[in-house]
């Protein structure tokens, strides 16, 4: 039987939302959804492989009905507000080995999202998330929540984030929601522990069309090991603004709260999915949140983690 007690200590979740629901009982591997439509080749690396085209319906009445598809460059990546700059929290090693995903409508890059973060300040930020389920996205803690800016009215919960799932530059396929719940857990929103930089964003509904959304689960050091790490998401220093971007490397590292791997990433890839491919799906190990100058690295999807994933999932 899984274990079904809520996460503890600085796991303990904490949500800008008074009322919220309890926590839900889960298997540790969460199964995703393929949504309605095409699917990418199950393979790292093989972006471009033709298959069969089902369109998807591209009808969006629930989105915001006066909704601009908003320009984001030269926007910021969301760790700017919390750390400074520089320097950039993601890094490219070497060579810049990121592909372009240009076919958007297929799963599993329509269950990424790119985020235009408005702080309390108004200020704006670019981030990236990634669906769990019809209304919740996973992301950084810092997206949704920020910390040490020392700038008045930035710090604490953003005020808004505008979700616009598989963009591609300046085309919306599905359009976008935006949500004013997020959760993070006390040892970022309180403490500001790297190790605990992750969080959720809660859509006020779900996007008419079928998206699909990442599985998720908990491995054993030796698993993550043998593993490879593939990170799509929105960064900032590609033109235009809001394309996405894949990169794929072997898992190189791996403690406690951390994963560590050397694709190549940039801000505004902050909380992007980081999933390996297991029998015939795709699974997240981590939600990517920083650089360095050898590897990147993403929060770990341990135990508890998987637990506040699973509490926040909203259908």
């Amino acid at each position: 039987m899984p274990d079904t007690t809520p996460a503890t200590g600085l796991h303990t979740a904490i949500t800008n939302i008074v009322a919220s629901e309890s926590v839900v009982a889960a298997p540790m591997i969460s199964p995703g959804s393929l949504g309605t439509g095409e699917e990418q080749e199950l393979s790292e690396g093989s972006l471009f492989e033709i298959i069969p085209r089902m369109e998807l319906e591209a009808a969006f009445e629930s989105s915001e009905p006066s909704f601009v598809v908003p320009d984001l460059s030269g926007l910021p990546d969301a760790g700017v507000a919390s750390f400074g700059a520089p320097p950039m929290l993601e890094a490219v090693l070497g060579t810049d080995e990121r592909q372009n995903v240009e076919e958007t409508l297929k799963y599993p890059w329509r269950a990424s999202a790119a985020l235009l973060i408005t702080a309390g300040d108004n200020s704006q930020y670019l981030g990236t998330g990634w669906f769990i389920s019809p209304r919740t996205l996973i992301t950084a803690g810092h997206c949704v929540f920020i910390k040490h800016s020392g700038i008045a009215g930035r710090d604490g919960w953003v005020k808004k984030i505008q979700v616009m799932p598989g963009r591609n530059g300046t085309t919306t396929p599905f359009g976008a929601l935006t949500a004013t719940e997020f959760w993070t857990v006390q040892g970022w929103g309180e403490k500001g522990l790297e190790n605990y930089d992750y969080g959720a964003i809660i859509l006020p509904a779900a996007f008419p069309q079928d998206l699909g959304f990442f599985g998720f689960g908990v491995f054993d050091d030796d698993t993550l090991l043998k593993s490879t790490a593939n990170v799509a998401g929105y960064p900032s220093d590609k033109r235009p603004g809001g394309t996405l971007w894949y990169d794929f490397r072997n898992v190189g590292s791996v403690n406690a709260d951390k994963v560590f791997y050397a694709a190549d990433t940039a801000g505004g890839q902050s909380g992007a999915c980081v999933y390996m491919i297991k029998g015939n799906e795709r699974i997240a190990v981590a939600i990517h949140t920083y650089g360095g100058a050898t590897s990147n690295s993403g929060t770990r999807i341990s135990s508890q983690v998987y637990t506040n994933m699973e509490a926040w999932k909203r259908t």
